[in-house]
């Protein structure tokens, strides 16, 4: 048995509280992280940016707070999580306020470089919630805290009325200010983790770097990497790929189109927290299979070509596919602690970082794809192909494992 599977919290009231305060911090987070799908608009009329310019000046912060992750979760296993998570928002916090003040598209590429560590978060927050919890109970904790995700639709929804009402510097400073004042209440609001302080108390040495990124080597990390890189990935990149899928194949105006992938992105993070608990009661496994299996079909039902799928069929199937990818998200980071249970930040962070590279590779791939078809429905085609390629392998995976007589631990089963 572990370090971290025999400290007990200090309290009984202090895993809720560390889940529920991480949980509104990452929300913050990820609607400062997004916060260039509403101003980049405006900074991309105002500095008369090509297309080109203005995917790289929204991507930048979905790029690095992606890579991030890794760093970020490797430093929580040895800084602890209370200290990492409020230095992280507070440096966003920084950047996302300078943001205001760049005048030319480099300082706007610099700031981007900054605002991206708010999306760095995730694999902070992970790392500091799951040893509060017991194995059985780690699934629906993490699938709260990631249910943060709907930040992304607090921005939405917001920014563009206080960029209407006092510009895009407001909204960069007021993001900032906001993320900042939550940093100082994290800081003052939470304690260390279980088993940060167990080490702390006994004296234990950090790891080594290459200790670190051992599990790294193991094949099945870059299994799950994949799985959450459709997850995740694939439905950060519809919600930002759904507004001119919209206006292209169905002629709907952007507010309707925008409302509407605006409605896409909420439900698909509050259901994260259901996708836990499920985890949690019936297994992440199980939790996989149902995932790939409805989104595979799902995803050959969208890639019929858009004179075959009224509007509403559209918006149903696609909706059906986010409820389940936000199930398959959490079941993902149920496996985590349960076989990478001293390893929790480096793993969730590469597993994130994968993640969220899909968020910014896949919408880039989008877009190729329909200028190389002309088919707008291409994009479903290539979530297809990734979802048979992840079925194929988890199965094939599971096989072998029962083959070799390996049991996988109860919790993941």
């Amino acid at each position: 048995m572990s370090a971290i599977e025999k400290v007990q919290p200090k309290s009984a009231g202090e895993p809720a509280k560390a889940l529920w305060i991480s949980t509104v911090a990452f929300t913050l987070c990820f609607a400062v992280w997004t916060i260039f799908a509403i101003i980049g608009i405006r900074i991309k009329q105002e500095l008369n940016l090509n297309e080109a310019e203005f995917g790289l000046l929204i991507g930048t912060p979905v790029l690095t707070g992606s890579i991030v992750r890794i760093v970020l979760g490797i430093w929580t296993g040895r800084y602890g999580g209370r200290l990492v998570y409020t230095l992280t928002m507070l440096a966003a916090a920084l950047a996302t306020f300078l943001l205001s003040y760049a005048h030319t598209y480099t300082q706007m590429l610099i700031a981007g470089l900054g605002v991206g560590l708010a999306g760095g978060s995730f694999a902070v927050g992970v790392a500091y919630v799951s040893p509060f919890f017991p194995a059985e109970k780690q699934g629906t904790a993490l699938g709260i805290f990631g249910a943060g995700n709907v930040g992304a639709a607090v921005t939405k929804f917001a920014a563009p009325f206080v960029l209407i009402a006092w510009g895009w510097e407001a909204v960069a400073e007021i993001w900032a200010v906001g993320l900042a004042l939550m940093a100082i209440v994290f800081w003052f609001t939470t304690t260390d983790d279980p088993a940060f302080r167990l080490r702390r108390e006994r004296g234990v040495a950090s790891k080594s770097l290459a200790q670190e990124f051992a599990p790294l080597q193991n094949v099945q990390v870059w299994r799950f990497s994949l799985y959450y890189f459709f997850a995740f990935g694939g439905f950060v990149a519809l919600s930002l790929w759904l507004p001119r899928y919209l206006v292209g194949v169905y002629g709907f105006n952007l507010e309707t189109a925008g409302m509407i992938a605006a409605a896409y992105s909420i439900p698909g993070s509050i259901f994260r927290a259901f996708g836990g608990v499920l985890s949690d009661k019936k297994g992440a496994r199980s939790v996989m299979y149902a995932m790939f299996a409805v989104s595979a079909v799902a995803t050959l039902i969208l890639s019929l070509p858009a004179t075959a799928i009224t509007p509403v069929i559209f918006i149903v199937v696609i909706f059906v596919l986010g409820f389940f990818m936000s199930l398959g998200k959490a079941a993902v980071y149920k496996h985590i602690p349960a076989y990478y249970h001293d390893s929790v930040g480096a793993v969730g962070g590469i597993v994130g970082m994968m993640g969220g590279l899909g968020g910014f590779i896949l919408p880039i791939a989008f877009g190729l794809l329909k200028d190389m078809t002309g088919l707008w429905s291409s994009c479903f085609l290539l979530l297809f192909a990734i979802i048979a390629i992840s079925l194929i392998w988890m199965h094939l995976s599971v096989k072998q494992l029962s083959r070799q007589g390996h049991s996988a631990p109860v919790a993941a089963t």
